[in-house]
């Protein structure tokens, strides 16, 4: 009896430590997205609007910022959020891409 006690502990333990290691990377923020990125490039992605090329990309207006964009998962006091157009990676609160569309 005291031998399975101490195999079950063990085990049990063993799993807990597994669990723990992991679980900082399971709910680390993701990266940033790059703007050397190929789907960035695509969509005009700029980590800062004020940036944007408005010959290249018509679009843009200013005060145009991901932050505002119905795309954008963030909250407004965000640095960065979460956007369907790059899915794994956050977006900054700053920055503007050609997909845009205003907050309803």
């Amino acid at each position: 009896m005291i031998t399975r006690n101490r195999r079950t502990f063990i085990l049990h333990a063993a799993g807990l430590c597994a669990a723990l290691a992991t679980a900082g990377r399971a709910f680390a923020a993701p990266g940033l997205v790059d703007e050397n990125d190929a789907n960035a490039k695509s969509l005009g992605y700029r980590a800062k609007a004020s940036s944007v090329d408005a010959g290249k990309f018509p679009k843009y207006a200013a005060g145009q910022r991901c932050a505002s964009c119905r795309f954008y998962a963030g909250t407004a006091s965000d640095a960065a959020g979460a956007c369907p157009m790059f899915p794994g990676k956050a977006v900054a609160a700053e920055g503007w891409c050609n997909v845009y569309a205003p907050r309803a």
